[in-house]
Parts: structure tokens; C-alpha cells; sequence
């Protein structure tokens, strides 16, 4: 059954330029003692300065299980701190501190960096993601059910 060939399925492909992309960051973000998803997180409050946890994790597509000990770990390097809103109590929001956004700099060549690691080009790189974005927030909802 040709359905059922390993080479006819989208997941693999996808799941292992994943992880190999992945491995790609390590040293770069291994120079600022960060994991990848503590860097994703640095990305979005380098972007957005100030989050609330609950829209971080759902950009992210993280649950509070996985988001909650990031964010605690992330707080003991000092690179952010937790804020409880004042509108509403029960609302956290994350916002980088001076030490995070000084971090910010030594981040600037991650990018042009891991290109150069992987070998592609700029334009390759927009188009990969040109291509699998829409199937992503396509698929996203679906998470959450």
C-alpha cells in the first residue's frame, strides 16, 4: 500500500529537519546559557518586551506544565521576572529585565549564524517558512481540542 510507504509520509521529513535545525542552535545558544525554548521565549519579550503568560504559551503552543518551569528557569538567570497584573490579579505577565534585554545584542547574530550552519540562504529560509506556516496555524486549533 502505497499510503503506507515511509517515504510517502510529510511527518518525518518535518519532525527530523525539526530536530536537526534544533541541534544547529545548541552551540550558538549554549554562548548565552539558553535552551531552545527558553530562547523562543527571549525572542517574543525581545519583540513584545512585556507578555502575559497565557499568550505566551499560546504562541508558543506550550501548556503551563512545560511554560511554568521555563519561565522559573528563566527568571533565576535574572533574564526576566514575573509581574502580576494590577487590572487582574490572576493575570502574569512576563517582562524582560535590564540583564534580558542586554542579552538581546549577543543574540543579534544567532540568525545570519545558524544560516551559515545550515547552509541555506536567507531567501531559502523565508520560503521553507512561507511554506509551512499556514499549514501550522492551520493545524493549531486543532491543540487545542
Amino acid at each position: 500500500m502505497k499510503q503506507l510507504k515511509f517515504s510517502q509520509h510529510l511527518c518525518f521529513p518535518i519532525y527530523a529537519l525539526s530536530r536537526l535545525i534544533t541541534s544547529h542552535y545548541q552551540p550558538l545558544l549554549g554562548e548565552l546559557d539558553l535552551t531552545y525554548p527558553q530562547y523562543l521565549v527571549m525572542l517574543l519579550l525581545w519583540e513584545h518586551t512585556s507578555m502575559n503568560v497565557k499568550t505566551l504559551g499560546e504562541t508558543l503552543m506550550l501548556d503551563s506544565g512545560t511554560l511554568t518551569p521555563l519561565l522559573k528557569r528563566l527568571e533565576a538567570k535574572k533574564l526576566i521576572k514575573r509581574v502580576r497584573s494590577k487590572e487582574d490579579e490572576r493575570v502574569v505577565n512576563i517582562q524582560l529585565t535590564a540583564q534580558g534585554t542586554a542579552l538581546q545584542q549577543q543574540a543579534g547574530e544567532i540568525p545570519l549564524r545558524l544560516a551559515d550552519s545550515l547552509g541555506i540562504t536567507a531567501a531559502e529560509a523565508q520560503e521553507l517558512r512561507d511554506a509551512i506556516t499556514p499549514l501550522l496555524y492551520r493545524l493549531k486549533p486543532a491543540l487545542r481540542g
